[in-house]
């Protein structure tokens, strides 16, 4: 039965199957897990997984749910912490899990453009041209126009992106508080 339902998103939208299949991948949950094992310092896993609170943000992110609560209060079922201790793990996230967090998948994004033929033009060939660009977010409701519908903000902090400019894709970050 799945597989006849599964055959006719294929078909009608194999584009859209294609992503979810490479967005499970590249954020999958074992993978999460991993990543934080390997980068955190001083927080630990217990009751709460990382893979979980990726999951949960990646909700607000994507604008499924319009804020980490009604992410939370939509899979509640399935965690077992309450929201405090939710807002706790995540506001103790570790900048260099969040650093790694963002290098690792944004290199498997943009090696998924390169492989899609996404890539823009190289304005310089034979060179990779990466774009530097740094803010400082401060604790505020003054928040940039796009977001400002959501309930969701940027917490305080300093942040250093780069970007790769053939791909569009962000692949390293500087974190600081």
């Amino acid at each position: 039965m799945l597989s006849s339902l599964f055959e006719q998103f294929v078909k009608e939208s194999p584009v859209s199957v294609m992503m979810r299949g490479l967005m499970s991948h590249i954020f999958a949950t074992e993978r999460m897990d991993r990543l934080f094992t390997k980068h955190a310092q001083v927080q630990y896993q217990q009751d709460l997984l990382f893979s979980s609170q990726v999951d949960l943000m990646s909700l607000v992110v994507c604008g499924v749910q319009k804020s980490v609560h009604a992410a939370y209060k939509a899979r509640a079922e399935n965690l077992s912490v309450s929201t405090t201790a939710l807002y706790n793990k995540l506001c103790g996230i570790e900048l260099s899990v969040s650093e790694a967090l963002v290098r690792e998948t944004g290199q498997d994004l943009a090696e998924l453009v390169k492989l899609v033929g996404g890539e823009q033009t190289n304005i310089l060939p034979g060179y990779c041209i990466k774009v530097v660009d740094g803010t400082c977010l401060k604790g505020t409701d003054h928040r940039l126009k796009a977001i400002r519908n959501l309930a969701a903000s940027a917490l305080p902090g300093k942040a250093i992106v780069v970007l790769e400019q053939q791909s569009k894709i962000i692949t390293d970050i500087v974190l600081s508080c």
